[in-house]
């Protein structure tokens, strides 16, 4: 079993920043992706961004050019720093496992999640 604890969320003004982080513990060393899912009220759960054991990352589009993903391996820990924040950012954030390389859908471990909240 996997369990993914996050923090670090809270009530921003919008450009500013906040930094999420996730703890993996249980059999955290089976796993290959950590990602970081939103889901704002009355919308699908999107991805936000994931990371690799290795490295390799994937960000969505709306995000890119002010989100970053990083993970430090030797922590099992995950984090989302989150800069120019918009009210459009509001939304339940979620992180999210798999022992698979896999950028492009949810694994099957997700956290309780952490709310992100940026007024305008």
């Amino acid at each position: 079993q996997v369990q993914l604890v996050e923090s670090g969320g809270g009530l921003v003004q919008a450009g500013g920043s906040l930094r999420l982080s996730c703890v993996a513990s249980g059999m955290y060393y089976a796993l290959n992706t950590l990602g970081w899912y939103r889901q704002a009220p009355g919308k699908q759960r999107e991805l936000v961004a994931a990371i690799t054991h290795g490295g390799t990352s994937k960000s969505a589009d709306s995000v890119k050019d002010r989100f970053t993903i990083s993970r430090d391996n030797a922590k099992n820990t995950v984090y989302l720093q989150m800069n120019s924040l918009k009210p459009e950012d509001t939304a339940m954030y979620y992180c999210n496992a798999d022992e698979l390389y896999e950028l492009t859908r949810p694994g099957p471990y997700w956290g309780q999640g952490t709310q992100v909240t940026v007024s305008s």
